[in-house]
């Protein structure tokens, strides 16, 4: 059985779109009072209005930083980290600089994360690697960057990428980090098909603007769960099924192109890149 209570403290329930105003804040913060989630995730200039709106609720205010594309400098990025905790921020959801640990530029990257944890304390710090576009062993050295750098976190994606989470990366994650650091899993999480499938590859925090619906989908679970947990196709939630050329560089997409052609499912399931 779901107890959808424990589900609901897994969730951070999001709103990241440049185009909500606070009227869509307030509702957030009220849905997330109401079902029990345990944060609102929120972009930094609302900060201070949720924090407002959630004293005594239990909910914690969650904010990302360096987002989405994680190019900013480590200086602004602590910057903002900073400001973002005074304003009653308990939680920060920072972007790696993906280009510069492509470029294998690892002490950089770790500084990187350093500055906004340390900028951060006392609120734990999540890293979002943008797991798109990385390659297996970049994923892993990200990971292990994170945990060096103090992070408590380590997370999938902003959503803003070319796809979101998949199982795979996830449980490629939690066997980097080990049990003691959480794994969040974000982007594209729309139902509680999606929510169960990445828990049980080993995530422990879920970011979605779905929650809703996937409590929704919990309390039904009972009543037919060999429907909810249906084996997928397994090329239906592999990320080398979901890689292009224009939304990917180049060694990356060629990367996942490697893998479907050598995959033992391809035959059976899968002749995409034929």
């Amino acid at each position: 059985m779901i107890d959808l209570k424990k589900l609901a403290k897994m969730i951070d329930h999001t709103e990241l779109k440049s185009n909500s105003g606070q009227k869509k804040i307030l509702n957030l913060c009220n849905e997330a009072k109401m079902f029990g989630f345990f944060s609102v995730c929120i972009n930094p200039v609302f900060a201070k209005f949720a924090y407002k709106q959630l004293q005594g609720s239990g909910v914690v205010v969650c904010t990302v930083i360096g987002f989405p594309l994680g190019a900013n400098t480590s200086e602004t990025k602590a910057c903002e980290a900073k400001k973002a905790v005074q304003e009653g921020a308990e939680e920060i959801d920072m972007v790696i600089n993906v280009g510069a640990l492509r470029d294998k530029k690892y002490n950089f990257v770790q500084d990187d994360i350093t500055s906004v944890v340390e900028a951060s304390y006392p609120s734990l710090v999540k890293v979002i690697l943008e797991t798109c576009y990385l390659t297996d062993d970049e994923i892993v050295k990200g990971c292990q960057l994170a945990v060096e750098a103090g992070a408590k976190f380590v997370k999938t994606s902003t959503g803003f990428g070319a796809f979101g989470a998949f199982p795979e990366h996830v449980q490629l994650m939690r066997k980097t980090v080990g049990p003691d650091i959480g794994v969040k899993a974000a982007g594209g999480i729309q139902n509680f098909k999606d929510a169960w499938r990445l828990i049980k590859a080993g995530a422990t925090r879920l970011g979605t603007s779905a929650s809703v619906a996937i409590l929704e989908g919990a309390s039904l679970y009972k009543f037919a769960p060999e429907a909810w947990l249906e084996p997928e196709i397994p090329c239906h939630i592999c990320p080398s099924r979901h890689a292009e050329l224009g939304k990917l560089p180049k060694a990356v997409y060629s990367y996942y192109k490697k893998k479907c052609l050598t995959c033992p499912h391809r035959e059976k399931y899968n002749k995409f890149y034929e």
